[in-house]
C-alpha cells in the first residue's frame, strides 16, 4: 500500500487535474485539428465548425466588423436559448 505522503500527492495532483477539466468544460468549448488538417471547434451546436487555418485567420480579424453587424442587427437576431 501507499504511504501517506504519495497518497496526499496523489490527492493534490488529482485535484489540480479536477480543476483544470471544470475550467474547460465550463465554456463548453474545445479545439482539435481534424483529419484533413482543419481546426474543428467543437461545442457550439451538434456538430463541429471546421475551417483551415486561413480561414480561421481571416474570421478572426474580422471581429469587429461581427461585434458591430451583430449590435447593429440585434433586434432581428434570434438567441438560442
Amino acid at each position: 500500500m501507499t504511504n501517506p505522503d504519495e497518497m496526499k500527492a496523489e490527492l493534490e495532483r488529482l485535484r489540480a487535474e479536477n480543476a483544470a477539466l471544470k475550467k474547460t468544460s465550463s465554456k463548453g468549448l474545445s479545439l482539435k485539428v481534424s483529419e484533413k488538417g482543419g481546426v474543428s471547434l467543437y461545442g457550439l451546436g451538434r456538430f463541429p465548425v471546421t475551417l483551415y487555418k486561413e480561414q480561421w485567420l481571416k474570421l478572426l480579424g474580422m471581429t469587429d466588423e461581427i461585434s458591430a453587424f451583430i449590435q447593429s442587427n440585434d433586434h432581428l437576431l434570434k438567441a438560442k436559448e
